[in-house]
């Protein structure tokens, strides 16, 4: 049985009001999606900015209500859940944000940002806490020598491992990564996709993984579900959608993938004299 799925999934948003505050139109942000995710597996959603993504993956763990369709987690109906059983399923369900500036409270140390999940969802001692965040801090490169430092004293790069940090707190079974390294430096990206692997590998994971970069998509993903618009156009193995897609706007966003070494028309490597522009 799959971890999660997702059948009919839909969204609309007030696209404005009148003069007398009554809602003008709708946009259709999200439209009639199903998937499944299996144990361990990472789905990639892509798609163009704009093309309902990152709506898909904040209905999943309802930080967005739907307006129709189901969600099913572990057998469990999520949108039937409210209260007490909402709040128990959630330490299963993380998300790592985009940007880890804003993902992170800046008044707080990284100690304290990773230890509150703990504090909300668990009864364990103030010692136990520092000890299971110290250890978390060394699992994803940072270290306990961070425990006291503040968002504002370290780097994009170990802002987002602070925050896979504190994603990681209350040992979920799905963790949604929206855009997780789109906010980073080129040279960091790979060290954070990297760790992102090694954790879904050492702890079974299953990742919803948000891009719209689909060089990192046929690194990391086992499945792709293409959006447009926000619309499912096609979703299949990753060989699958990278060496036949069926779908005309998947082979527009698979040709629009940038080459580090650009060819002439006959196929031929350009040597650096032919392509760079010197001063």
């Amino acid at each position: 049985m799959a971890l999660l799925e997702v059948s009919g999934l839909s969204k609309s948003f007030s696209s404005g009001r009148n003069l007398l505050g009554r809602r003008t139109g709708w946009t259709h942000a999200v439209k009639d999606v199903s998937f499944d995710l299996g144990k361990g597996e990472c789905l990639a959603v892509v798609g163009e900015s704009g093309a309902g993504k990152s709506t898909v993956g904040r209905m999943v763990l309802r930080l967005v209500e739907a307006d129709a369709g189901t969600i099913t987690f572990d057998g469990v109906d999520v949108r039937g859940l409210g209260g007490t059983r909402l709040r128990a399923l959630r330490p299963r369900m993380q998300m790592i944000f985009q940007d880890p500036y804003s993902s992170l409270d800046p008044r707080m140390t990284v100690a304290d940002a990773v230890a509150e999940p703990l504090v909300v969802h668990t009864d364990r001692d103030r010692a136990t806490r520092t000890r299971d965040v110290a250890r978390l801090l060394d699992r994803v490169g940072i270290g306990s020598r961070y425990l006291a430092r503040y968002p504002a004293e370290l780097s994009g790069g170990q802002l987002q491992r602070v925050a896979i940090a504190r994603a990681l707190t209350l040992e979920p079974s799905l963790i949604v990564c929206d855009e997780p390294v789109a906010a980073l430096d080129v040279s960091v990206r790979a060290q954070v996709l990297n760790l992102l692997r090694d954790l879904q590998e050492e702890l079974g994971l299953a990742y919803l993984f948000v891009c719209h970069d689909l060089a990192l998509v046929e690194v990391i993903a086992d499945r792709v579900l293409v959006m447009a618009a926000g619309e499912m156009v096609e979703q299949g193995a990753v060989e699958e959608i990278f060496s036949s897609p069926r779908h005309d706007y998947t082979r527009r966003l698979l040709k629009a993938i940038p080459v580090p070494i650009p060819r002439d028309r006959h196929g031929k490597f350009l040597t650096p004299p032919d392509y760079v522009v010197t001063p």
